[in-house]
């Protein structure tokens, strides 16, 4: 088994079945999980913000970091493996409100309403998620499998 870590504003794309991708300590961040299982292609991002447009000097240097420039990166990565998007499972997790206990920023809300804006517009269906809450989230993708493994603070770890 090779771990292929994904840190914050990163991303990992794979289709080697002994690879496991795996994101730590999600928060407001919000991982986004692909995997074609009729290629084995899968991939991960790791987006902290919904929109590049608020530094868009970063958004060149780190488009991972932002939803808007993120998530089209991702797809187009697990495309040149061979994946399609009509094949793609995408699973989504994180999303939640940490250390914003009044909901002043709303992060975790706002990188969800982008990520759900951005497939409403591509017709990009979401297979299964576990997002919002004030629970920190570490999700990892099984390569061999296809199977996405959740550990949520205070339930453990289980199949999403």
């Amino acid at each position: 088994m090779n771990r292929v870590i994904v840190g914050v504003a990163d991303m990992a794309v794979s289709r080697d079945p002994n690879d496991v991708i795996i994101t730590y300590s999600l928060g407001s961040c919000i991982a986004v999980v692909l995997y074609d299982p009729k290629v084995g292609v899968g991939g991960m991002l790791h987006y902290m913000l919904p929109e590049s447009s608020t530094d868009p000097v970063k958004a060149k240097s780190k488009p991972a970091m932002f939803a808007d420039t993120g998530v089209p990166m991702l797809f187009k990565e697990t495309y040149k493996y061979g994946a399609t998007k009509r094949s793609l499972i995408v699973k989504v997790v994180g999303g939640a409100q940490i250390l914003d206990e009044d909901g002043v920023f709303n992060i975790g809300k706002r990188n969800y309403m982008m990520l759900r804006k951005i497939f409403w517009k591509n017709n990009v269906l979401i297979a299964a998620e576990h997002v919002g809450g004030n629970v920190n989230r570490t999700v990892r993708l099984e390569m061999g499998t296809g199977r996405v493994l959740l550990k949520v603070s205070g339930l453990g770890e289980f199949e999403l």
